[in-house]
């Protein structure tokens, strides 16, 4: 089965500004893939040339094996919902489902009204009269029933509160296991990140620093914790991310993939997945602050 989303060397510049540098991805197709790294990562970036609504300055990007907006067919394949989950204010909620009917081939419309009925909007309401959450699950129906192959979602439950947040995230899933449909959500929020992704791409400073299934991440990343100078010389295939030093004691967080850690200390800590995320944005906010320029880690396929 060809990757979602591939990608080699893709760069893109804003004049002498990098906004995406040499990003090479092979995400595999069925996954939930989270899209996390702070402000001006390069997370709006990938997703827009995605979508194909920019251009790479260099390098390459294939989504569901094709280039992206390549014609109206492979645009048919991917729902996009941006940031703030645009819809029209002046339309009605059904007026949106009319229009999407119009608009997509594919369009299946018993799915649309069936999920507008499922989460309470009334077709005759007005979508600027709407909830912020209310606005979203608009949004993620007309990106659902075009029948795509691919969900790419753009921070859309930032402005959300916890419990449209919870209702947006709990029906994106029961798309997920209706349509077969894979996903690439990019969001700060590491806990909704945490209970939906299997897949995660960590940016900071424009590049790639972690691309992998979630589960093998995990696997991979440790806390360790000794007597301070006891964990000075550790083999270089254990790659430090973030260290914190005490008088006495030294805190390490760690990336190893070779499995020396577990040989060397069994006792050794797995990270969580916020843990692990925060280690690479702490590093590249202090890498910011000292003036160097951050590398990236190996990113896996």
């Amino acid at each position: 089965m060809k990757p979602v989303l591939r990608t080699e060397g893709l760069t893109k510049r804003y004049g002498g500004r990098p906004a995406l540098t040499d990003a090479t991805l092979h995400v595999p197709a069925g996954r939930v893939v989270g899209l996390v790294g702070p402000n001006g990562a390069g997370k709006s970036t990938l997703l827009n040339l995605a979508t194909g609504m920019i251009a790479p300055s260099a390098g390459t990007i294939e989504v569901l094996g094709t280039r992206p907006a390549a014609n109206a067919a492979q645009l048919a394949r991917i729902g996009f919902v941006a940031q703030d989950t645009p819809v029209y204010a002046g339309l009605s909620v059904g007026d949106h489902l009319r229009m999407g009917a119009r608009l997509n081939p594919t369009w299946d419309d018993a799915l649309a009204q069936r999920r507008i009925a499922q989460v309470g909007l009334d077709p005759a309401q007005k979508a600027g009269r709407l909830s912020g959450g209310q606005r979203a699950q608009l949004a993620l129906t007309i990106a659902a029933a075009k029948r795509p192959e691919l969900l790419i979602f753009d921070e859309p439950v930032a402005a959300l509160d916890p419990l449209a947040r919870r209702a947006f995230l709990q029906n994106l899933m029961e798309f997920v296991a209706e349509l077969g449909v894979s996903v690439v959500l990019s969001s700060h929020l590491l806990g909704d990140l945490e209970r939906v992704c299997d897949y995660l791409i960590v940016l900071t400073g424009s590049r790639v620093q972690l691309a992998d299934e979630v589960e093998h991440l995990l696997a991979a990343h440790y806390r360790l914790i000794g007597a301070r100078g006891d964990l000075d010389n550790l083999p270089p295939e254990i790659k430090v991310i973030q260290a914190e030093h005490t008088a006495r004691q030294s805190t390490l967080l760690v990336h190893d993939t070779t499995g020396t850690v577990p040989r060397l200390l069994p006792d050794a800590e797995h990270l969580d997945l916020e843990d692990m995320v925060l280690a690479y944005l702490t590093r590249a906010a202090n890498a910011s602050v000292g003036g160097y320029s951050e590398q990236p880690m190996e990113a896996h396929r």
